[in-house]
């Protein structure tokens, strides 16, 4: 289905002065015939003729100003006519169209979680992201063309490693083609919701949640450094390009997806934290050791240069080990004085 733009001038202003004059005349049409229909030589033919007139207008003449259509900007009008799809009416202006025409949008009563969607205080039904308002009220079929953001709710996925992880993200889209949009789905509000629910879970089982060794995110057989915590953009980039390789039928462009919530699930989430610092904890007393021997062999170094003191190897170890202690000790050392010999 290919969307036709409806070129016709905006002329609803002037449709709606001739029905009104219309209406006027007709009034007046009645008024003189009833006024005309009698006289003395009988029925005046003149005057039932204004007056079928008058009446056929005033009983028809509404009919027009059902085709008025008013358009603000960044709003669409998808039309049919007895079930042909007749155009789209896209630029903002005020319209006169067959007054038989009747717009569409199958997802009027959708409500998403997102911007430029209002929740209804009552009578909804829960679709997953989506809402449905079930109340029976007159439904505004326009369709809006301004960018929105749909927030996701939050998911619970596994990652690679079988991790179970929380995530959230949030997709601005817009409609760009109202035809297929209408059409080509059934709503493309829900459809949307539910194509970023499948494109996050199939991104975010390819990667791990920290970085991990012998894990390939990127499918060339190489082991990479691919994770959702540190490549954040690169997965958000990942998760765009799904959800538009899948909408793209529906009509509508992805412009941006961003993950706006990332966290282990409650269930694992105090033992990945003891693993986090565990890990820290190694990575700190290493960078002290490597610390404490480049300090170790200067202070050696120094005093061979100087020839301040002489030590065989015997007491060089006992320095060594005596300054490894202080250095990589927690606490801080207690000096002991040795007013003696080593010996």
């Amino acid at each position: 289905m290919n969307e036709i733009i409806i070129g016709k001038k905006k002329n609803g202003m002037a449709v709606m002065l001739l029905t009104i004059l219309g209406l006027l005349a007709a009034i007046a049409l009645v008024i003189l015939g009833g006024l005309a229909i009698e006289s003395s030589f009988g029925v005046n033919p003149l005057g039932v003729a204004l007056l079928v007139v008058g009446i056929v207008w005033l009983v028809l003449g509404w009919i027009p100003f059902m085709g008025l259509k008013v358009l603000k900007p960044q709003e669409a009008l998808v039309l049919t006519l007895f079930g042909r799809y007749v155009g789209t009416l896209k630029d903002a202006g005020f319209y006169f169209v067959n007054p038989f025409c009747t717009s569409v949008n199958p997802a009027a009563k959708t409500k998403l979680n997102q911007s430029g969607d209002v929740s209804a205080p009552s009578g909804i039904l829960n679709l997953g992201s989506a809402q449905l308002n079930a109340n029976t009220e007159l439904v505004n079929n326009k369709i809006s063309l301004k960018i929105m953001t749909l927030n996701n709710n939050r998911q619970k996925i596994n990652d690679c490693l079988g991790n179970p992880v929380e995530i959230g993200i949030a997709v601005m889209w817009r409609v760009v083609d109202t035809a297929k949009a209408v059409f080509n789905v059934d709503n493309f509000k829900e459809y949307l919701s539910l194509q970023c629910d499948s494109a996050l879970r199939n991104i975010v089982r390819v990667y791990p949640y920290d970085a991990a060794p012998d894990v390939d995110t990127t499918g060339d057989g190489i082991a990479d450094e691919g994770s959702l915590r540190g490549s954040s953009e690169i997965v958000a980039a990942r998760i765009r390009d799904e959800i538009q390789s899948k909408v793209a039928e529906a009509g509508l462009e992805i412009i941006e997806a961003r993950i706006t919530y990332l966290a282990y699930a409650p269930e694992i989430a105090a033992v990945m934290l003891q693993r986090q610092q565990a890990s820290a904890i190694i990575d700190a007393r290493k960078m002290i050791v490597d610390g404490a021997v480049g300090m170790v062999e200067m202070a050696l170094e120094r005093l061979d240069e100087k020839n301040t003191i002489h030590l065989d190897e015997e007491r060089k170890a006992a320095m060594v080990s005596n300054l490894l202690v202080v250095l990589c000790g927690n606490h801080d050392a207690q000096p002991v004085v040795n007013s003696g010999s080593l010996y």
